[in-house]
């Protein structure tokens, strides 16, 4: 069985003693593991061990901010760029579409793998219709999707998340 661990954490140690004290005091038997966990969370102000085990659980939920929606009217707009093949027709005018674009196409380059200029400009080419791999490679550089060294010899896709349209984006791509 997993355990899963939950912080405990008392402002007074007295006042747990205490309590610890008076609740060993009543018991008719030495109490087990459970028991005395038990015990131990009353001391520290919850009701048992399962309200301070919600109460961790719950804090974990706030603790982690929920995730941003996207503006799926950005994600109709750039998704006009791309033919039914998911290839991207055109260059798009705003920074913003261009940024969109590429996350697109970030998604579609391979995880963990090295690449040649080469190999990449030949992986972008399949995955636009206009013919600029470069204005790609240097875009997604920029945007530090992708690495490069000084001699621009080896590049390899960052791992990130996309934000919230790009997740969208590549979604909708990908289930067409």
């Amino acid at each position: 069985m997993t355990r899963t661990l939950h912080p405990f954490q008392v402002d007074d140690l007295s006042a747990l003693t205490r309590s610890l004290h008076q609740q060993l005091q009543h018991a008719e038997t030495l109490p087990g593991h459970l028991g005395l966990m038990n015990m131990l969370a009353r001391g520290a102000g919850f009701r048992n061990l399962q309200h301070l085990q919600a109460s961790a659980r719950a804090g974990d939920r706030l603790a982690t901010p929920a995730p941003a929606s996207a503006d799926m009217t950005r994600v109709a707009q750039v998704l006009r760029y791309f033919d039914g093949q998911g290839r991207l027709q055109s260059w798009p005018a705003r920074t913003s579409q261009q940024q969109l674009a590429l996350w697109a196409l970030w998604a579609r380059l391979p995880p963990r793998e090295s690449m040649t200029e080469r190999q990449i400009s030949a992986r972008l080419n399949d995955l636009h219709c206009f013919g600029d791999a470069a204005i790609l490679r240097r875009t997604l550089w920029q945007m530090k999707l992708i690495s490069r060294t000084e001699d621009c010899r080896d590049y390899r896709r960052i791992e990130q998340r996309p934000t919230p349209e790009a997740a969208a984006l590549i979604r909708h791509l990908n289930s067409g």
